[in-house]
């Protein structure tokens, strides 16, 4: 199956006083249609600023794609000129962000927010969109539509604001969406719902979907492939069954020991939390060696020397770390 989006070699760079920075290296993963694809990692590890090279939304400056290709449909989103890409944003790929309150513009109601982004791609009038932004708003289970679409954002809770969001993003059926965090503020019965949202819309509309978390546990649930990222770096990437099951690199298994629901080999007595040790590591004091290595347990005078570079550990399961299979 052709991917719908292929990320190939995708580096990143930003303009510090300390010099230029490379944030994202040589990221390469993949979504099909109708696929849930799941990024994981610690805060600063690259996950969002995957998604916002994707969009095409990195500032720059300070920022740029360095190297790459962004295919969507096998089209490289880094050749289009922004006129076009302002086209495929929220048309052919659209993305839910992690604060919604910040998102919606709080001066304009949020049918009209839906409404003017199905007026920008599918050229309706505004009672058509008006109409369409209704029957969106219904479609993500937000009761009471007609009298909602009047409502400002501040008049409206956390989750609802939240399926605005996913309204808005799906109101022209994309062939990708890519959903940042999309439950960070929302209360845990509120998550669960969101999550099964998304879940349906997805095998009503055959819609790809790439779930940016820190939580392994949400991973487990609701995606079925997995991309695990640190220091801007991809270090394993697998079926989520496998990665939970049978984790490979230190760091995956250090995002696993630390969810209270998850084990690796599930038995009658619940394993201890462990943490990881350290702190994710500032970029512009990476070496070209293992990032991982000041805080991995399983550390090897390779590790010190140079970078592990992406083997198979299974059926579509890789992992860059050259402690694999070894300890």
């Amino acid at each position: 199956m052709e991917p719908v989006l292929n990320i190939k070699n995708l580096c990143v760079d930003f303009a510090t006083r300390r010099g230029s920075i490379r944030v994202l290296n040589d990221i390469n993963l993949h979504v099909n249609q109708g696929e849930s694809l799941g990024v994981v990692g610690e805060s600063g590890c690259g996950k969002s600023m995957t998604a916002l090279a994707v969009m095409r939304l990195i500032p720059t400056p300070p920022g740029q794609i360095a190297e790459g290709r962004i295919e969507l449909k096998g089209r490289n989103l880094l050749e289009l000129d922004e006129k076009v890409m302002r086209d495929v944003r929220g048309d052919e790929i659209s993305m839910i962000f992690q604060e919604p309150m910040t998102s919606l513009n709080p001066v304009f109601k949020v049918g009209m927010q839906i409404a003017e982004n199905i007026q920008r791609h599918q050229g309706k009038n505004r009672s058509e969109a008006m109409a369409q932004a209704i029957e969106m708003m219904r479609a993500v289970r937000i009761p009471a539509a007609k009298r909602r679409v009047k409502q400002y954002p501040h008049e409206l809770s956390g989750g609802m604001r939240q399926r605005v969001m996913i309204a808005m993003a799906l109101s022209c059926e994309p062939s990708v969406l890519i959903a940042d965090e999309p439950t960070t503020a929302l209360d845990v019965t509120v998550q669960a719902q969101i999550f099964d949202l998304l879940r349906d819309i997805q095998e009503k509309m055959g819609t790809a979907i790439i779930l940016i978390t820190h939580d392994m546990g949400v991973i487990a649930e609701v995606t079925e492939r997995v991309v695990v990222m640190y220091a801007g770096h991809k270090v394993e990437e697998g079926p989520v069954k496998q990665i939970i099951h049978n984790p490979q690199h230190p760091y995956t298994q250090g995002l696993i020991q630390c969810a209270p629901h998850l084990q690796a080999e599930p038995g009658p007595v619940r394993q201890e939390l462990t943490e990881i040790p350290g702190i994710v590591p500032d970029l512009s004091l990476l070496d070209g060696h293992c990032p991982f290595r000041p805080r991995c347990s399983k550390v090897l005078t390779r590790c010190s020397e140079e970078m592990p570079p992406t083997d198979e550990a299974g059926d579509r399961h890789y992992v860059a770390c050259w402690a694999a299979g070894v300890i």
